[in-house]
């Protein structure tokens, strides 16, 4: 079975193109590709796949076999994918996933996408939607005890629910001793993906982020758009601010006319290969 690994911002996942490959058991194969000793390494499995009610559509797989219902810097690589590779001439692509149909813009320069960016819709603040068992409304200053700590968290789903925290020095911060424990916090009935987020200025902040059925990642596309909706809710940004990651930054914009979120990065080629081993 062909496949190809990308990565956006660090955020590396394998993809399968469907309209030429069957997967039989994505979930087994998602954890089998994914080990990084025995296997290809990534964080996880995009199966790109023909769709009814978009252009394409996109299933991910986190690399402890869970679906997950949305991946911003996938999308982008998806994007990347089905242009370069000739599935598509469109430069505006309708991507459906599990958290709605996405539209990508790709950036495109001498036939290469430099970047894309996703409309990530509406951000989701009530708390049975995110879901999240609290009585605010917007959950803003949420606190949970996590171990030996607070946590104050602005709770957001961009397509996957998302807890948000601000802290000092977050490249010193042990986000796995807390990231562990709170992505399983009985308050996330569908669990957590949580974001520790330094403030640099108004336009500017440094995030890390521990996601559910994968650990601590590079980069996290949905995690970056909940994590500047935060900001905003808490009164720590402007409406559009880079989200800098272990990987890279990404552009994140709330806008104020139609309550979208736009994000914009980068997407990379990595290698293509050829899985050999059943599952």
């Amino acid at each position: 079975m062909r496949f190809t690994k990308m990565q956006g911002c660090g955020n590396d996942y394998i993809y399968i193109n469907c309209f030429e490959e069957r997967v039989e058991n994505p979930e087994k194969l998602a954890i089998a590709m994914s080990e990084r000793h025995f296997g290809v390494g990534s964080d996880g499995l995009v199966l790109i796949m023909p769709s009814e009610a978009a252009d394409f559509r996109m299933r991910m797989f986190n690399l402890d076999g869970s679906e997950g219902k949305m991946c911003g810097n996938a999308s982008r690589c998806v994007g990347k994918y089905v242009y370069e590779r000739g599935l598509t001439e469109k430069t505006t692509v309708a991507l459906e996933t599990l958290g709605g149909i996405k539209i990508l813009q790709l950036h495109v320069k001498d036939g290469i996408v430099e970047s894309v960016t996703v409309d990530m819709g509406e951000p989701v603040l009530e708390a049975a939607e995110i879901p999240v068992l609290s009585d605010k409304h917007p959950v803003i200053g949420e606190t949970v005890e996590i171990l030996d700590r607070k946590f104050d968290f602005t709770c957001v789903s961009m397509g996957n629910p998302h807890a948000v925290t601000f802290v000092e020095n977050v490249m010193e911060y042990p986000i796995e001793k807390y990231g562990r424990v709170s992505e399983f916090h009985p308050i996330f009935p569908d669990r957590v993906n949580t974001e520790f987020v330094e403030i640099v200025d108004d336009s500017h902040v440094k995030m890390r982020v521990w996601e559910r059925g994968s650990g601590e990642t590079w980069a996290c596309g949905t995690g970056a758009s909940a994590t500047a909706v935060a900001c905003v809710l808490n009164g720590k940004t402007d409406r559009k601010v880079d989200v800098e990651l272990i990987g890279g930054t990404l552009t994140i914009e709330w806008n104020a006319e139609d309550n979208h979120v736009y994000m914009t990065g980068p997407a990379e080629f990595s290698f293509d290969g050829e899985w050999l081993r059943e599952v």
